[in-house]
């Protein structure tokens, strides 16, 4: 997003942070009714244009909002969507994906009131190495023809009782309604938003075997002096590692690993 937009979904978050401060807010609600907005706002491409017209003044928009919106969700979602369209856009699309965002943030919210939010973060990066290694659920969570009630209703036998009903919820919405995303974008997307909520940050480890509870300790604690933060650790093992340990951190990669020192020394022969 670009500037306009990221600073609306600033405001955006800080609204529904300030909301649901009060738990009294169910805020799996919250995600319900800003899902079905986010619906909406993908399908109605005039009406999005609309609530983004910057020719148009943000109480205009608002005015709007409150026509189409009113008896069909809450007053706590009416009041953030109109909060949103009153805000400056870069591009229409940019709306649509932050009220999605918000509805992914209301179901975390809920499993951080849980004490959940941590197993979340966890089952997401499972699922996503399940997918990794499981074409045959890649097709059929991805296929075409497939409506998406029949996925849903395959998530809920995979997932059903297993997980946290956050991680049920994120996933079977991110599978049902894509909105142009891969698979494995989306659980990416999720991961980082649940780190996001503890203000870490997320690696994903690899190592040849699996690490010492101290091994994790020392590399959580050398990752969060490099980048200032708290990271939490997604673990992975794969032998072909040979040693050491690979970390991936957004776009960064640190190698430590000997499969990947004997890959550089054999690079530079061949130079």
């Amino acid at each position: 997003m670009n500037g306009a937009s990221r600073e609306a979904l600033a405001a955006a978050r800080e609204r529904l942070d300030a909301l649901t401060d009060n738990t009294s807010v169910d805020a799996t609600k919250l995600a319900d009714e800003l899902a079905a907005v986010t619906a909406l706002l993908d399908r109605e491409s005039t009406l999005r244009r609309a609530l983004t017209d910057p020719a148009q003044p943000g109480e205009a928009k608002a005015a709007l909002a409150q026509r189409l919106l009113g008896g069909q969700v809450s007053g706590d979602v009416l009041d953030l969507i109109t909060g949103m369209v009153r805000s400056r856009w870069s591009q229409s699309r940019d709306l649509v994906d932050s009220v999605e965002e918000l509805a992914d943030n209301a179901d975390l919210i809920a499993a951080e009131r849980a004490g959940g939010l941590d197993d979340v973060e966890d089952e997401l990066f499972r699922f996503g190495r399940i997918l990794g290694g499981s074409s045959e659920l890649r097709s059929a969570l991805t296929d075409r023809v497939a409506t998406g009630e029949a996925k849903a209703e395959l998530l809920r036998t995979l997932l059903g009782g297993r997980v946290h009903r956050a991680t049920e919820r994120l996933v079977i919405r991110l599978v049902t309604a894509p909105r142009g995303r891969s698979l494995d974008g989306g659980i990416e997307s999720l991961s980082k938003l649940a780190a996001a909520r503890r203000g870490r940050m997320v690696a994903e480890v690899v190592s040849a075997t699996p690490l010492t509870d101290q091994q994790k300790e020392r590399l959580g604690a050398a990752l969060a002096r490099i980048y200032g933060r708290r990271v939490h650790l997604n673990l992975d093992v794969d032998p072909e590692v040979l040693g050491g340990v690979r970390v991936r951190i957004g776009d960064e990669v640190i190698n430590g690993s000997i499969a990947d020192r004997l890959d550089e020394a054999a690079r530079r022969l061949a130079g």
